[in-house]
């Protein structure tokens, strides 16, 4: 049994008071008369979600200039610091569960998604104490291996030393299978993939040497990897897996990555599609400040490392939700499931129902960073309502993100090519309407009065639109959600 530490104690000592500062958005407005192009325009996270987030997240997001930027540096927080978690878990299907996410951010060049890089700084210090760890055993490993070499003048006979691991929190995306695997082992099973060039990975996984995409399938749900190490003729097991994925490209860099989306990889990540904002930032506003970014993620860092370090002190801690939250849980994707299954029909099932288990891990990492708060490391932890919406709310976004980017992969990754604005169409469609009102806003989105009407009796088949009797419809989706 571990012992507990005394929480109030090291909250007054490690963690730093903050005020959560409004969001704004400082950038340099467009000449008049200049037109700006159309982009696609995907909706951004929630502003209300914001304020309402662990004061830590709050701490990470204040650096955004952009909503994009804002998401980009949320998303990119909770999956680096998911890999951190080791003794939070849950139970998901009656399996145990960590906080492991799968994050992809796609924009083109320049759009802001750079940001991703400070993201990294929050679990830096967590990765230089295993490497420095890492050093000390070598060491001690070359001595010990110096005193075996000269056993011979000895009395005794000294055992061969073994080799050290080679500890690491980050692990290199450029690798070879049997490579990745090895280090995954000899980290128990942990282990965090950044990369802000998706092309790394997707050259990788062309070449059957160093193509471990069934790696990174089974470690997102926690399966066991096998692999055998020919040098040393040896069958290696890593039982229990848990990694976490950062990577960002563009999005031809996905269709390179996941080259077949019924392989599983694709339902397994999240995705994130930056609209490109046309407006130039303001990139010199803060040149007179003394710090940058840089020591501001770095404060961050060793803020979060006090964390990982009392939290690795304490026994496991399990994390559950309310009677309450797992009745929302199951209408939400009950109503979400019917959506999806109506637009892209079974090749989206598998991405939806893992949105699930992405609700609890985003909810388990908003729940862990409480503690810093509140100093609670009780053994078990029960999800405010306040982390539930969140999470919630979203997953209600990242849905739309995954399903365009499912809608634009090539022809040849994909069984069928899903009709994206069918779903823009849904979206659209007001709680109550007519014929005329549906054939206006169709008009409005590029749809023809034909397809529209096809979409309306599609809609009504499935059970996401209900024709009533005096020529109006009632649009399900919302009044089942009370609202999007």
């Amino acid at each position: 049994m571990l012992t507990k530490i005394n929480a109030k104690e090291w909250l007054q000592t490690n963690v730093t008071s903050y005020e959560p500062k409004p969001f704004n958005q400082p950038a340099i407005q467009p000449a008049s008369g200049l037109t700006i192009p159309p982009t696609v325009d995907l909706p951004t996270l929630p502003d209300s979600i914001f304020a309402t987030l662990p004061e830590f997240l709050q701490k990470v997001v204040a650096k955004a200039h952009t909503k994009e930027e804002r998401d980009v540096l949320l998303m990119g927080a909770l999956t680096t610091l998911s890999s951190c978690f080791p003794k939070f878990y849950s139970i998901y299907d009656e399996m145990k569960v960590f906080a492991n996410l799968y994050l992809f951010i796609t924009a083109q060049a320049s759009a802001g998604k750079g940001k991703l890089v400070h993201c990294k700084q929050l679990v830096m210090p967590i990765h230089l104490e295993m490497r420095q760890a890492t050093k000390v055993l070598k060491d001690q490993y070359d001595l010990d291996m110096q005193k075996y070499k000269k056993q011979k003048s000895l009395d005794f006979i000294m055992p061969k030393p073994i080799k050290p691991p080679e500890l690491m929190l980050i692990i290199p995306a450029n690798n070879s299978a049997t490579g990745m695997f090895q280090l995954l082992s000899e980290n128990d099973g942990c282990g965090l993939l950044f990369e802000t060039e998706g092309d790394t990975l997707a050259h990788a996984f062309k070449s059957d040497y160093s193509n471990y995409s069934d790696g990174m399938r089974k470690g997102f749900q926690h399966e066991p990897i096998t692999y055998y190490r020919k040098t040393d003729r040896e069958l290696v097991e890593i039982l229990f897996t848990r990694i976490s994925a950062l990577l960002s490209g563009t999005h031809k860099q996905i269709a390179s990555l996941i080259t077949n989306a019924e392989n599983g990889l694709f339902s397994r990540f999240l995705f994130y599609y930056m609209n490109i904002n046309t407006v130039w930032k303001d990139v010199l506003a803060n040149s007179s400040d003394k710090h940058g970014a840089e020591e501001y993620f770095d404060t961050l860092g060793q803020e979060f490392l006090q964390l990982y370090h009392a939290l690795n002190k304490n026994p496991e801690i399990q994390f559950c939700v309310t009677d309450q939250q797992n009745d929302q849980f199951k209408k939400f994707f009950i109503q979400l499931q019917d959506k999806y299954l109506a637009l892209h029909g079974m090749d989206f099932m598998a991405t939806i129902r893992r949105f699930g288990l992405i609700v609890i891990r985003i909810a388990m990492i908003f729940t862990a960073l409480r503690i810093m708060e509140t100093g609670d490391f009780s053994e078990k932890q029960i999800c405010s309502d306040t982390d539930f919406q969140a999470a919630l709310s979203m997953v209600k976004v990242l849905v739309k993100h995954s399903s365009h980017v499912y809608s634009e992969l090539p022809q040849d990754v994909k069984p069928a090519k899903p009709d994206k604005n069918k779903e823009k169409f849904l979206d659209k469609l007001p709680l109550k309407f007519t014929r005329a009102k549906f054939i206006d806003l169709a008009k409005r989105i590029s749809i023809n009065e034909r397809t529209a009407e096809r979409c309306i009796v599609i809609f009504c088949e499935k059970g996401l639109v209900e024709r009533e009797q005096h020529g109006t419809y009632t649009n399900l989706t919302l009044e089942k959600g009370k609202g999007r």
